[in-house]
């Protein structure tokens, strides 16, 4: 049975144990808050525990506390304690390798999704697990690592403008989530346009390294399929169910939600049928050269097999030969070889054999 570089840390452990799965992105975690209001916004950058709990105590305002690096055990335990996040929930939290999914518990609620990007060099798509736990007056992200899709929100808090400001911590993860989701639709073109060019390479020169890369961008879509498919689903179980933490007003908005992942469900089953189709056709591409090839080598052999009847009859060693002593047998020879050569030829013209 192959061995997991994962699992071990996990086997025969009740559940809710806390295990970091995964690996260290960063030296420290970083913990930062977005405080705000409909009329003031504080943001602040290396908090202690001390100050999440003041931020848990006060409800005049909506925090989005953001945690970078997830490595340290005790810190995310402490952190759970003080916003009463289920165990079960730190376990997922804690978990990189888990799939997106939803979960309500009494005092809040978990979104676990994959944020992704794309690497223009390696042309590979770099998965990076982030998760949600919003309560009554709080919002809390658990990244991997420094970097996000989030900057969008972030700028719309500062501009006190549109409705963000005036919403709860449920319109707050909407946001959220709608960048991340908003994200896939940007891979999903810079590998659309890969493709594109690869479709374009095969059909003037197919060669091994355009098949490696259709496997590659397979691998590639399959990612992006495992991490969008759970998300339906997700999304599929709120519309259905009425969540009490989330206002009837957010909604509309997860509806809509709802619609851009399936236009993005959509988009990568299209590229995956389009990358099997490059599949055929280099297979297609390959098997026609090879075609072309077999037919010259067979015209060519054609061609040469009465001439080397020909040769093979003046090569025999008989007396009785008397065209070995004519005069002029050496120049007929040539004259009945060459006849046969541009008589074949121009019958496989006709025959528009090549």
């Amino acid at each position: 049975m192959p061995k997991s570089k994962y699992a071990p840390k996990k086997i025969g452990l009740p559940p809710g144990s806390l295990v970091h799965v995964g690996r260290r992105k960063v030296a420290e975690p970083l913990l930062s808050v977005i405080d705000f209001d409909p009329e003031k916004l504080e943001k602040r950058h290396g908090l202690s525990i001390d100050d999440c709990r003041h931020l848990k105590e006060s409800a005049d305002t909506v925090s989005w506390i953001n945690m970078d690096g997830i490595h340290d055990v005790s810190l995310v335990r402490t952190l759970g304690g003080i916003f009463n996040i289920h165990d079960l929930a730190l376990e997922d939290i804690l978990n990189t390798q888990h799939a997106p999914k939803f979960e309500e518990y009494e005092n809040n609620l978990l979104f676990i999704l994959k944020m992704l990007s794309f690497d223009p060099k390696g042309l590979t798509v770099e998965k990076e697990q982030v998760s949600l736990v919003v309560g009554g007056h709080y919002v809390i992200t658990f990244q991997e690592q420094p970097g996000d899709v989030f900057d969008g929100v972030r700028k719309r808090l500062e501009k006190k403008s549109g409705r963000i400001r005036n919403r709860g911590p449920d319109y707050i993860a909407y946001a959220l989530i709608d960048s991340i989701v908003d994200s896939y639709f940007f891979i999903l073109e810079a590998i659309s346009d890969h493709v594109t060019n690869l479709e374009e390479e095969l059909v003037d020169n197919p060669d091994r390294g355009a098949l490696s890369r259709i496997h590659h961008f397979r691998n590639e879509t399959l990612l992006l399929r495992k991490a969008v498919r759970p998300l339906r689903e997700m999304l599929g179980t709120i519309l259905r169910q009425e969540v009490p933490m989330i206002q009837e007003s957010t909604y509309p908005y997860l509806r809509d939600l709802y619609d851009h992942i399936i236009q993005i469900m959509e988009t990568i089953e299209t590229l995956r049928e389009t990358l099997s189709s490059l599949h055929d056709l280099y297979l297609s591409s390959v098997s026609h050269r090879m075609n072309e090839v077999m037919k010259i080598l067979t015209v060519m052999a054609t061609i040469f097999i009465p001439l080397t009847f020909i040769a093979g009859i003046y090569g025999m060693n008989f007396e009785n030969m008397p065209e070995l002593k004519w005069e002029w047998g050496y120049p007929a020879l040539w004259l009945v070889m060459l006849s046969c050569f541009g008589g074949m030829v121009m019958f496989f013209k006709r025959k528009k054999w090549f």
